[in-house]
């Protein structure tokens, strides 16, 4: 906090920020971009040994504006320029959004990406952002040890990669800052446990209660948590397989997209760390 703040010259920030964006968190994303990818590159015409700027430009136009490629400046300025005009006086709060995890997901630079993720989240804590990078998607704000307990579910093997999927499906359907699918969002976090119970199982036909009664025997599974986990799944079936009767409620929000989607994270690291322990590798 600044001296000013501290003693009550300068206001302290209190409000969250979440269906806006106030200039000090635009400018701060703004420049993490160009700490992690413009640098020195606007000096530079655009070459075969392409910086980093200029290969996310490139991907910018090519994926993200969808403009025709021929149509990009030969030089690095041109384009900085550019991007700063849409950045800045066209992007709405949501759209930069949208072009921050866009780059944090198109450059190559594995590590550069993850740093600036990092970077971001630090910006984003700071200028009181009601969002986060959770596993390369910008989420609504949760807890630290929840987005500890979903990026570690998203963590997959081969074996493992349908029941991140599921889960990153849900994590997406909830994100989407202008058509949030908490429905669908639900469906998939229901998904990703029915997924790894039938992987636990070894059949992809098990029922869920049955599904559960194997694990139990293989992993040693408590009947009180059996009990609570077939909750959590839960709620009716019929001939035609699993129905969800959360799902039939008329009216779903973001705290039950949540809950959902964390309980089925803490449920799908719990099974994995049991069926370690029990000798089961995925």
């Amino acid at each position: 906090m600044l001296f000013s703040q501290r003693y009550g010259y300068k206001p302290v920030k209190n409000i969250v920020q979440l269906k806006g964006m106030d200039e000090d968190l635009r400018n701060s994303l703004w420049n993490a971009f160009i700490l992690y990818y413009v640098g020195r590159a606007r000096e530079t015409v655009v070459t075969q040994d392409k910086s980093d700027f200029l290969k996310v430009a490139e991907a910018l136009w090519l994926d993200y504006f969808k403009k025709p490629l021929d149509g990009i400046s030969v030089y690095a300025e041109a384009i900085y320029v550019e991007l700063k005009g849409y950045f800045f006086n066209i992007c709405t709060w949501h759209e930069v959004y949208d072009f921050i995890e866009f780059v944090a997901n198109h450059y190559k630079g594995k590590l550069q990406n993850k740093e600036f993720i990092q970077y971001c989240n630090s910006i984003l804590e700071r200028e009181l952002s009601g969002y986060r990078f959770v596993g390369g998607t910008i989420a609504p704000i949760t807890g630290e040890e929840e987005i500890t307990e979903i990026e570690e579910a998203l963590k997959s093997t081969d074996s493992l990669k349908p029941v991140a999927i599921h889960l990153k499906t849900a994590l997406d359907s909830m994100s989407d800052r202008k058509s949030p699918d908490y429905r669908n969002s639900i469906k998939e976090s229901i998904s990703a446990v029915e997924a790894i119970c039938k992987l636990i199982a070894g059949s992809d036909e098990a029922k869920f209660g049955e599904a559960l009664k194997v694990i139990k025997e293989k992993i040693g599974l408590h009947p009180a948590l059996e009990k609570a986990f077939g909750a959590i799944y839960g709620y009716t079936s019929n001939a035609e397989g699993i129905r969800h009767a959360l799902l039939d409620e008329p009216h779903l929000y973001f705290e039950d997209a949540k809950f959902m989607l964390v309980a089925c994270a803490s449920f799908i690291n719990y099974m994995k760390l049991k069926s370690s322990r029990a000798g089961i590798e995925f």
